[in-house]
């Protein structure tokens, strides 16, 4: 299934995309007399039960013309909202994909180079994001992103992907100058908008082997990035696995699995233009749809 969070009212309503538009689930819910999860946290913290509740709350909605007349929006109409929306933790893999560490005369890691990102970085796709007054180098990063839907403790490499709930896009904007002004990279990766997540949060049986995807960003209609999530050093499985060796993963936790060749900071310095006021950045990964974002200045 295909997740999405929209504007309602000035709050956000849970939906799913399907071929005819998004089911709004609250008016589902309400018109059919069932009871499921109107949450995108408590869909991944009851799992699969409650995903099957919502198959079987919109298989009602598509079979019957009346209800898809009230429960069925054109999603040309609505207002998205991050996917994910209270991230307990946002986790990233910096290096992670070798063509990416290779343009930055970066070593291979031996190990994932681990960083985190704060809640004040999600945004949604079409939002507006600022560029800091405090840096005039924000590059685009496309990645794929991890959301955990159960809880992983010491799991597996084998496991791993069982505690999957499913995978989304990000744009994990980096402002390069604040990045590496010291050794930590916080800074430089924890500005406000700088995660945005979407539009979509599609489980994990429809995505499939998540190390075999398609990737790209777009700058103006441009493409600067190209790659397939195959090129990943540490795999999503070991990531997961990795991770959870050293702290509790649990639902609706993110990981951020690295970014592909083709950033600004790779190119030679002659040739390094960082984003813009005005600038649109799309990034699209395989079966996750298109996430685009406009920067403007702060």
């Amino acid at each position: 299934m295909k997740f999405l969070n929209f504007q309602n009212n000035n709050e956000l309503a849970l939906g799913v995309k399907v071929d005819a538009g998004i089911v709004d689930l609250a008016k589902a819910s309400e018109l059919t007399g069932q009871v499921i999860a109107l949450d995108i946290h408590e869909v991944m913290e009851n799992g699969q039960c409650a995903v099957s509740r919502i198959h079987d709350v919109v298989e009602s909605v598509l079979a019957d013309a009346t209800l898809r007349e009230a429960c069925v929006l054109d999603e040309e109409t609505i207002t998205y909202g991050p996917c994910v929306t209270r991230p307990n933790k946002i986790i990233c893999v910096g290096l992670n994909y070798r063509k990416h560490a290779e343009e930055t005369n970066a070593p291979i890691p031996e190990y994932p180079i681990l960083f985190n990102k704060f809640n004040n970085t999600i945004s949604a796709p079409n939002q507006d994001i600022p560029l800091p007054k405090v840096s005039t180098k924000v590059d685009y990063e496309a990645e794929l992103v991890i959301v955990i839907g159960k809880t992983a403790k010491y799991v597996a490499q084998e496991d791993a992907l069982s505690h999957v709930f499913g995978y989304c896009n990000v744009n994990d904007l980096s402002a390069r100058d604040l990045q590496l002004r010291t050794h930590q990279w916080l800074l430089g990766k924890s500005c406000d908008g700088f995660s945005p997540l979407g539009p979509y949060l599609v489980t994990a049986d429809e995505v499939g082997n998540p190390n075999d995807l398609t990737i790209s960003c777009t700058v103006n209609g441009e493409v600067r990035q190209s790659s397939n999530t195959s090129d990943m050093i540490f795999h999503c499985d070991y990531i997961v696995s990795y991770i959870s060796q050293h702290m509790t993963l649990v639902p609706g936790d993110i990981i951020l699995t690295g970014t592909p060749e083709g950033v600004v900071l790779g190119l030679p310095p002659e040739k390094q233009v960082y984003l813009q006021d005005g600038d649109m950045v799309t990034i699209e990964i395989e079966k996750l749809g298109s996430l685009t974002n406009r920067m403007v200045k702060e």
